[in-house]
């Protein structure tokens, strides 16, 4: 059972108070995000005093619109975040990428769009007036990245009222499976003609089980992208973001950021992110605009 004092903490709008680090996240979960984001902000905070911060906050919103808005007021002053919902909060709340997060070992991932093997599609030109599913509208690997690069390919998406919906025949229908194993479930069901998810989902046999596997076939892959990324608020105190940015850059040489690093959802070390990495975050930036603008 959550506490008063906790949900408080959790979702009630944060002070802007000098010498305060409040660190956000959306989330559905607020306890479990909650004891997941506190530790790594117990270790960052009493590094940070030489740089006025004597204090840290989580501060959680409840969808993306909300945590636009915290960063535009300056009531977060970083967030983490998966690279597609990142530029999100880069074009619509003046968010800057501050390192690139590495989590189990793996900095970069990618999308891989599969089919069953008895399927005509051999490329994503051939999926006008099919379908596609993806996971969730804030994946970057299963739809901020496949929708893009269905639409520079000169197709056009339609949402479809479920799986057993057709779309038009001059349109590709997409639907939402939630979860990467209802995405594969679909696709071997015949329900919809291709799934798009993560590489890393793609190798995990709870998500793509070994009896579906052996009746599937990989259409295309994508190019790489930060599988995570830590952003700051724009207009934050360039002293407070490099300080931070050293302390986060140092913790995995530290052993006693050991523990907190793991509870960081799984993160191994914060990379620092090279020119390959902002050319090819400027394109996703791009991207997701596009799939807002002419998608959502």
């Amino acid at each position: 059972m959550l506490s008063l004092a906790l949900w408080l903490a959790c979702l009630a709008p944060a002070l802007a108070d000098d010498g305060v680090l409040v660190l956000g996240r959306i989330s559905d979960d607020p306890k479990a995000h909650y004891d997941q984001l506190k530790p790594l902000l117990d270790y960052v905070v009493p590094r940070m005093a030489d740089v006025g911060i004597r204090e840290g906050r989580v501060l959680m919103a409840r969808d993306a619109q909300q945590m636009q808005s915290y960063m535009r007021r300056g009531r977060v002053d970083w967030v983490t975040e998966t690279a597609g919902t990142a530029m999100a909060l880069a074009d619509r709340a003046g968010a800057q990428p501050l390192l690139m997060t590495e989590r189990d070992g793996v900095a970069r991932y990618h999308t891989v769009y599969f089919v069953r093997k008895d399927s005509s599609v051999r490329e994503l030109a051939d999926l006008r007036g099919r379908s596609i599913v993806f996971q969730n509208r804030h994946s970057t690997s299963a739809y901020y990245v496949p929708a893009d690069e269905l639409l520079a390919q000169g197709l056009r998406l339609e949402v479809l009222l479920s799986p057993m919906d057709r779309p038009g025949a001059d349109s590709v229908g997409y639907v939402f499976g939630r979860s990467e194993l209802n995405v594969s479930a679909w696709v071997h069901k015949r329900l919809v003609d291709v799934g798009a998810m993560s590489n890393l989902d793609w190798a995990n046999p709870k998500r793509v089980p070994p009896s579906y596997r052996r009746d599937f076939r990989i259409v295309r892959e994508s190019g790489e992208f930060p599988r995570a990324l830590e952003m700051v608020r724009g207009d934050m105190d360039p002293r407070v973001r490099e300080r931070l940015r050293e302390v986060l850059a140092g913790a995995a040489a530290d052993p006693d950021a050991r523990e907190a690093l793991l509870r960081f959802f799984k993160t191994t070390r914060f990379v620092p992110i090279d020119a390959d990495t902002a050319a090819g975050l400027e394109r996703l930036s791009r991207g997701v605009a596009r799939v807002t603008r002419e998608v959502e």
